[in-house]
C-alpha cells in the first residue's frame, strides 16, 4: 500500500512537473529569442555624427536589459531626411524583431505634411521611444542693431535673420517667429552653418537668428556676458516646460492671435517632441515588441544610460517612453489647413498674411 501511495506522488509530481514546463516554456522561449542573436540598429544618419553619438551612448545599457544581451550591429542609410531608412524599414525589413530604425526627428514631420517619397504609413510603425524629447528655441538679434523691445522689432523693416537652408528648423522656426511677432517683411539669409551664424551676427551680416538656450549658454557665453545679444522670445517644447534663466521670455504663444495659429505652434511642437524614434516594421511578433519596449523604458530610467549620454553628447537626456510616442503620434495635428500654412512658412519668399 505504502509503494502504491509513493507511486501515485511520484506520478502526481511528475505529471505538475510538466505542467509547470509547458506553462513557462513559452516565457523561456521569449526570454532566449535574442540570445546569440545579432540586433541590427539601422540609423538615417551618417556614422560619426551627433545623431549617431546619441545612439552609441543609449545601446550598451539597452543590450543590458534586453534578454539574452544580444550582439548589436551599426548599419548606415541617409537620405531624404530620414525618408529613405523609414521606407526601407517599412517595406524592405524582416518584421522578426531583430532589426531596429532609428530616424530623425523628419519621420513624422515628413509623413504629416506629405512630402515627395514618403512610402511608409506613419500610423502602422511600430514606436519604441526616443531618448530625447524636449527642445527650446529663442529669438535673439544683436545688441548693436538696436533692437532692444518687440515694438523697435516690430518698427525695423527688413531685419535679416541667418539659416541654414530653405526648409531647415531653424528657417522654419526663425519665419515663424517672424511671423508671430510681427517684423515688416524680414530676409532670410541662407546658407550660414551653426557656428557661422554666431560670426556672421557678431559682425553685422546678419541681425538675428534662432538657437537652442543650451547651444547659446555654451557657445556664446562670451556674448551673453558683454551684452552684445538680445532675446526676444521663446519657443517651449513641450509647452509649459521652462528653462532656467530664459523663463521670463513671452513664449512663443503669447503673439498668436487665432486658433489656427495655435494649432500651428501645436504641430510644430509635436513634431519636435518625438524626438528622434526607434521604430520596429508593421507585423512584429507581440512577444518581440514586448521585449523591446520593456528593454527600452528600462533603459530610459537606467541612471548608467544617464550617466553615458551625458558624457557622451554633452547633455541631459529627457527620454520619451514607447507608449507616450504612440499616443503623441496618435494625436498629432494633421489639419490639411495647417500643413498648408505650415508648409508656406517654410517656403522661400514672402511669409503668408496673417
Amino acid at each position: 500500500m505504502l509503494l502504491t501511495n509513493s507511486n501515485c506522488w511520484r506520478s502526481l509530481t511528475l505529471t505538475l512537473l510538466l505542467i509547470i514546463c509547458w506553462l513557462a516554456s513559452p516565457a523561456l522561449s521569449q526570454a532566449q529569442f535574442y540570445q546569440g542573436k545579432t540586433l541590427t540598429i539601422l540609423q538615417s544618419s551618417d556614422p560619426g555624427d551627433t545623431s549617431d553619438t546619441m545612439v552609441r551612448a543609449t545601446i550598451p545599457v539597452l543590450r543590458k536589459h534586453i534578454p539574452g544581451e544580444p550582439t548589436i550591429a551599426y548599419q548606415y542609410m541617409p537620405g531624404g531626411g530620414g525618408t529613405k531608412a523609414a521606407n526601407h524599414i517599412f517595406h524592405n525589413t524582416k518584421p522578426d524583431g531583430l532589426t531596429i530604425g532609428r530616424i530623425g526627428g523628419g519621420l513624422v514631420a515628413n509623413a504629416a505634411l506629405k512630402e515627395a517619397g514618403v512610402l511608409y504609413d506613419l500610423d502602422k510603425l511600430i514606436y519604441l521611444g526616443s531618448a530625447h524629447s524636449t527642445y527650446h528655441w529663442v529669438f535673439i538679434t544683436r545688441r548693436d542693431a538696436g533692437f532692444g523691445t518687440l515694438e523697435a522689432l516690430r518698427q525695423a523693416p527688413g531685419i535679416r535673420i541667418g539659416a541654414q537652408a530653405v526648409g531647415h528648423s531653424n528657417y522654419f522656426v526663425g519665419r515663424l517667429f517672424a511671423w508671430l511677432i510681427g517684423l515688416k517683411e524680414p530676409k532670410m539669409l541662407v546658407g550660414y552653418s551653426g557656428n557661422e551664424q554666431d560670426i556672421a551676427l557678431a559682425r553685422g551680416e546678419i541681425d538675428g537668428r534662432v538657437n537652442n538656450p543650451d547651444t547659446l549658454v555654451r557657445r556664446n557665453a562670451d556674448m551673453l556676458a558683454k551684452g552684445m545679444i538680445d532675446i526676444h522670445a521663446i519657443m517651449e517644447v513641450p509647452r509649459g516646460l521652462k528653462q532656467s534663466g530664459f523663463d521670463r521670455l513671452p513664449e512663443i504663444d503669447e503673439f498668436a492671435k487665432t486658433a489656427r495659429e495655435r494649432r500651428l505652434t501645436s504641430m510644430v511642437r509635436a513634431f519636435r517632441q518625438v524626438g528622434s524614434p526607434y521604430i520596429l516594421p508593421p507585423g512584429t511578433p507581440v512577444e518581440q515588441l514586448k521585449l523591446l519596449r520593456q528593454a527600452f523604458s528600462k533603459t530610459f530610467s537606467d541612471p548608467e544610460f544617464h550617466k553615458e549620454y551625458k558624457k557622451m553628447v554633452g547633455e541631459e537626456p529627457t527620454p520619451i517612453l514607447p507608449e507616450e510616442m504612440e499616443k503623441l503620434v496618435k494625436d498629432l495635428p494633421r489639419d490639411p489647413e495647417i500643413i498648408d500654412l505650415f508648409k508656406r512658412i517654410n517656403a522661400a519668399g514672402p511669409l503668408p498674411p496673417r
